[in-house]
């Protein structure tokens, strides 16, 4: 953990966050040669790693280090505070790597392939809730990695960071997909393709064209068993639309950003007797659409099975 450091007195640090920074007191009192933070999180992200984060807790961790639980709290006074280190030591630094490669795009694209390996290595990082940006010292090392990739494009700061953000959601997506096939995979003892391979055959049996044709043509085309990557596609084209704005910048076009997040509801009127009745109307009439869309795949399942039958019949 980085070294000590001066911190403004206004700042009231919450204490997982000033453990991350190496700001935070010592304890007065408690086993200080034998514990320390660092110990604590290394026992937690290996009991983590050997059974998941479902298997941390204050009194594992503690058991692990030969400890009891009121002595871990005196250095890590929460379970939240805990997950925050196991985040921030999970996820560790971006290599130097990508600093060598060629241009802002294969910059992006490394940075993207070692999160996905992060999330390989540590696949319960995918199951702490994401409450907003930890300002910690290694997430904030991969995001001076991301917007020092963009140095040299002509994007605004803002839009710097949501091109950071596509590359982080992406890569996040991308870790949670796999590691939910390898689980799979290792709770059945197959590999991950043989396991595609009996997705892609329910695809097959169950999907009919009658009732989605669309689906039902790509699951004949084999898409669910295909070796071809559509994590890899979804991000290069993601980087070609963020290139094509930057060659709309370089043309002379303005810069195009959202004037503020756009919200569901308004706050303003929430408590508006006429727009909750509006609201509740709209919401019963999407269930109404909905429930009717299920009673049509019945009967067009319904149907396909009968016209199936009659086929058989015919040649009867």
């Amino acid at each position: 953990m980085p070294d000590d450091r001066d911190v403004p007195a206004e700042f009231d640090l919450p204490r997982g966050i000033a453990l991350a920074w190496g700001v935070a007191a010592s304890p007065q009192r408690g086993p200080k040669r034998e514990m320390s933070v660092e110990r604590i999180v290394d026992a937690a992200v290996e009991l983590a790693d050997a059974e998941g984060l479902g298997a941390v807790s204050m009194a594992a961790v503690a058991k692990r280090l030969g400890f009891t639980p009121m002595s871990l709290y005196r250095y890590v006074s929460a379970k939240d505070d805990l997950l925050l280190l196991m985040m921030e030591e999970g996820t560790g630094v971006p290599s130097h790597a990508w600093r060598e490669a060629d241009g802002w795009r294969e910059r992006l694209l490394m940075l993207y392939r070692e999160l996905v390996a992060v999330y390989a290595r540590h696949p319960w990082l995918l199951q702490i809730p994401v409450t907003g940006s930890p300002a910690t010292p290694n997430n904030s090392e991969w995001v001076e990695a991301g917007l020092t990739a963009l140095d040299e494009t002509p994007l605004l700061a803002e839009e710097k960071l949501a091109v950071w953000l596509i590359v982080t959601g992406l890569s996040r997506w991308n870790g949670i997909v796999l590691t939910g096939y390898g689980d799979a995979a290792r709770r059945s003892g197959r590999t991950a393709a043989e396991v595609a391979a009996d997705e892609q055959a329910l695809y097959e049996a169950l999907v009919t064209p009658e009732a989605y044709p669309r689906l039902h043509a790509a699951a004949e085309a084999g898409v669910f068993a295909s070796p071809y990557d559509p994590f890899v596609f979804g991000i290069e084209r993601a980087l070609d639309g963020v290139e094509a704005y930057m060659a709309s910048l370089d043309r002379g076009e303005p810069h195009r950003l959202a004037d503020e997040v756009e919200v569901l509801e308004d706050a303003d009127v929430a408590d508006d007797k006429k727009y909750r009745q509006a609201t509740k109307a709209a919401a019963d009439a999407e269930k109404a659409v909905l429930q009717a869309e299920k009673v049509l795949r019945q009967a067009r399942k319904a149907q396909a099975q009968a016209l199936k039958e009659a086929r058989a019949r015919k040649r009867d």
